[in-house]
């Protein structure tokens, strides 16, 4: 019998939450329902600061979690509300929390969600299943990326090797071999939507890139290029995990001096990083993959997706709507399908994806008293 999930899922895009109701049963995943809930400004401003310094207070730490919450809570009952289903219903929700602090190496490993799930199983009246990286990371895993255990459970041929790539802020690959005895695997690319969405902020006040046109409109500036891609990152064995931390406009600005180019220039320049770093990295690994299915915000993105296309030229791009899974809410349902994992006592994390030692059970359950 199917079981009813909330997934909440917000990313390094900074650009809201993304909730959806999923029903869960045996091998079926049926997205039922979907809601974007936007940040408040002053939220948004603080995440912002928060990130991209990586200082704040105590005070205003704690402030950011509560808020996180907030929305969080709101998002989850506009979705049932519009869906017209009591919060009774709902097993749990499965809350991803949002990322200011991702240390996937070394010997204090660590990745910090904030986003109060007390809060917020109090305010829906519904468990809450959160903080759901860290178990990995205490296995020796990289608690990143999580979501291909759930590209394995959804989107896995047996007729064809297949690729999903998710370009959110940061972009990563699961590769799903049509043998099912073959392992899944899977790692962080690079940066995704995040120095695009950096960029285009800074240089035009405007959030993203839409459809790519910025980038479209430049020439790629291939000694930079050159030199983005010289990062030792690209080409670090998986696994492997990174975010914000790592790729960010300081970043960008150690490698080149960026005023000295056309800004729309930079603009194509830091697409084709993203396409030719995800392009090289399915061209190594997933040798045999003949479908490729994007999701993320970066399936929007037809200056990328032409890209993609151009570069992997014996296989198909399509995003994972043609599947049946729009592909703004993959990552969503992914923690919805994550919650499922843990209620149930079934582990979560891929071993041969984080590099974790064993298969673990993910994340803190926080109960209501029902």
């Amino acid at each position: 019998m199917d079981e009813l999930y909330v997934g909440l899922m917000s990313g390094t895009s900074l650009n809201g939450v993304d909730a959806v109701l999923v029903a869960l049963g045996g091998d079926r995943i049926s997205l039922q329902h979907h809601h974007s809930e936007p940040f408040p400004q002053v939220l948004y401003e603080s995440l912002q600061q928060l990130i991209t310094t990586q200082q704040t207070s105590l005070s205003q730490l704690a402030d950011i979690d509560h808020q996180l919450a907030v929305v969080y809570s709101l998002a989850v009952n506009k979705l049932l509300e519009d869906a017209g289903i009591p919060a009774t219903t709902i097993k749990a929700i499965g809350c991803h929390g949002q990322t200011i602090y991702h240390q996937p190496e070394g010997a204090h490993r660590n990745s910090l969600q904030l986003g109060d799930a007390s809060y917020i199983a109090e305010i829906t009246g519904i468990p809450v299943i959160a903080d759901l990286r860290r178990r990995d990371m205490a296995a020796g895993g990289q608690g990143a990326p999580m979501v291909p255990a759930f590209h394995a459970a959804a989107f896995r041929s047996t007729q064809c090797d297949r690729v999903i790539a998710n370009i959110g802020g940061i972009a990563n690959i699961t590769i799903l071999p049509r043998d099912t005895r073959s392992p899944v695997t899977g790692f962080d690319t690079g940066p995704g939507n995040t120095l695009s969405d950096q960029w285009i902020r800074q240089q035009r006040h405007t959030p993203f890139d839409t459809n790519g046109d910025w980038a479209a409109s430049g020439q790629i500036i291939q000694p930079v290029l050159n030199k983005l891609l010289a990062d030792p990152y690209f080409d670090k064995a998986p696994p492997k995990s990174t975010g914000r931390e790592y790729f960010n406009l300081p970043w960008l600005e150690q490698h080149v001096e960026t005023a000295a180019y056309a800004p729309e220039d930079m603009q194509a320049t830091l697409a084709e990083l993203t396409s030719q770093t995800i392009a090289t990295a399915i061209q190594q690994y997933a040798t045999e993959a003949t479908e490729i299915f994007v999701c993320g915000g970066g399936a929007h993105n037809a200056h990328i997706m032409l890209r993609l296309s151009q570069l992997l030229t014996t296989a198909s791009v399509q995003s994972t709507r043609t599947l049946g899974v729009e592909p703004d809410w993959v990552e969503a349902a992914a923690f919805a399908w994550l919650a499922k994992q843990t209620l149930h006592k079934q582990a979560g994390n891929l071993p041969s994806v984080t590099g974790a030692k064993r298969s673990v059970i993910l994340g803190g359950v926080y109960q209501t008293e029902d």
